[in-house]
């Protein structure tokens, strides 16, 4: 009876660590992962500054989640002791301030790394096919990251948490049929407190990164099936050199654009750094003023305000007109501001994927709707009052009218995608990526 081979290894190192490979590669497939995924992984050769924000923000999100485990340790889920506790972190456990500041200050770099891998997307076209599903697992994490960072705000439990958790979990309420049982359920009681606490803290700390978790390993999957986009928006698949077998307009991923992208860490944790030792805050925009005080149920803020990544929704939220003493109007805008994203692919209409050779009504339409994004977000920071009321108009305050307009500005981006993306002028595509 003839004997069964045994498997072979195909570990390129020799020697005992070899061998330990070899054993590892018998039982899991470690070395087809690395080549797969990095060593065999081609990616194309023009990648620019706009391809280090998903590497980044992958690296914040394993700090987020070791700094809130260490924030865990010491933090008090409850009513009574969570504002105290947090104050515990800072001043008595040792490197508390400096772990607390890297969590506060990571969760707002997240929403900056995010919103310009997002405008990367936009501009090199990398939602068009095949990558509708990458496209649809990026906005996905998005909405997890908006729930995340919404959950985790009430948790420091300050005047600013514990008002703007009111004001959002309220905005819920205002949805026909099922508004009132879902804000109860949302806050665990008919008021917010300790049962909102230690709920919010189940999904913070829990629930929502294993959601996260999941969607990033999807949307890296993804993206290894259908390979990286770039700044061209060429398939670089389409050309492969007929003797090595890979792109000829790609380079391994390993070790080329793994040493590019430690330069772009390195750039990014001194700015990360700088803001942590010199302003932690930043102004406010970071850790309001408001919640340093603890929440007090009987004392509302002068201005409510959401975190500044979230502001662009609330000023279109503010900017709609309540029907019959109905907030729904404007809940049903800022969603549909956030889940328009899902349709883009299907949208666009354009031939070309890069901005580069988009004609000159999408360049102008996009350029529209980042500016009206920009202003939105600050019109949400402050009150509607900031620049004063029209009388000609009714007394309505200037900032509402400009929100409304740049609100139509924004679903304009959109809307008229099919229309404008199908008429305009495009350039035609180079046939190799260019630098």
């Amino acid at each position: 009876m003839a004997s069964i081979p045994k498997p072979i290894s195909t570990s390129p190192i020799g020697g005992l660590p070899g061998k330990f490979l070899g054993w590892i590669d018998d039982r899991f497939p470690l070395t087809t992962l690395y080549k797969e995924h990095l060593g065999e992984y081609y990616a194309p050769k023009n990648f620019n500054l706009w391809y280090y924000f998903g590497s980044l923000a992958l690296l914040i999100l394993v700090m987020q989640i070791v700094t809130g485990i260490f924030l865990t340790m010491n933090y008090k889920p409850d009513a009574k002791f969570a504002f105290a506790s947090v104050e515990y972190i800072m001043r008595d456990v040792s490197a508390g301030w400096l772990i607390r500041y890297m969590h506060s200050t990571g969760a707002s770099m997240f929403f900056v790394v995010v919103y310009l891998h997002m405008m990367r997307g936009l501009m090199y076209g990398s939602y068009k096919k095949p990558r509708e599903l990458l496209w649809v697992f990026g906005c996905m994490i998005y909405l997890a990251l908006m729930a995340e960072a919404f959950f985790g705000y009430l948790l420091p439990w300050g005047q600013m948490s514990y008002w703007g958790a009111q004001v959002i979990i309220n905005l819920f309420g205002a949805i026909p049929f099922i508004g009132e049982d879902l804000a109860v359920w949302i806050r665990g009681d008919y008021n917010i407190g300790d049962a909102t606490l230690n709920r919010f803290f189940a999904f913070h700390v829990i629930a929502i990164p294993l959601v996260l978790l999941g969607l990033v390993a999807a949307h890296l999957t993804a993206l290894h099936e259908v390979g990286s986009n770039n700044p061209d928006g060429i398939e670089i698949k389409k050309n492969i050199d007929p003797k090595s077998g890979h792109p000829r307009d790609g380079i391994p991923f390993h070790p080329y654009y793994t040493v590019k992208d430690l330069v772009g860490v390195v750039v990014f944790l001194g700015a990360f750094t700088a803001i942590i030792f010199f302003a932690p805050e930043m102004g406010g925009y970071f850790l309001e003023a408001a919640n340093f005080i603890p929440a007090d149920p009987l004392k509302t803020p002068a201005h409510i305000a959401p975190v500044w990544y979230f502001t662009p929704f609330y000023a279109m939220l503010r900017a709609v007109p309540s029907m019959f003493s109905s907030q729904f109007p404007g809940v049903a805008v800022m969603g549909g501001a956030t889940l328009i994203l899902f349709a883009l692919p299907w949208l666009d209409r354009g031939k070309v994927r890069s901005v580069r050779y988009r004609g000159p009504i999408y360049k102008a339409f996009l350029t529209a709707f980042v500016v009206s994004f920009l202003i939105l977000g600050y019109l949400g920071v402050v009150p509607t009052t900031v620049w004063g009321q029209l009388s000609f108009l009714g007394g309505v305050d200037s900032a509402t009218l400009v929100a409304r307009i740049l609100t139509v500005v924004y679903f304009s981006f959109f809307i008229l995608m099919p229309w404008y993306t199908k008429i305009d002028k495009e350039k035609a595509e180079p046939s190799q990526v260019t630098y």
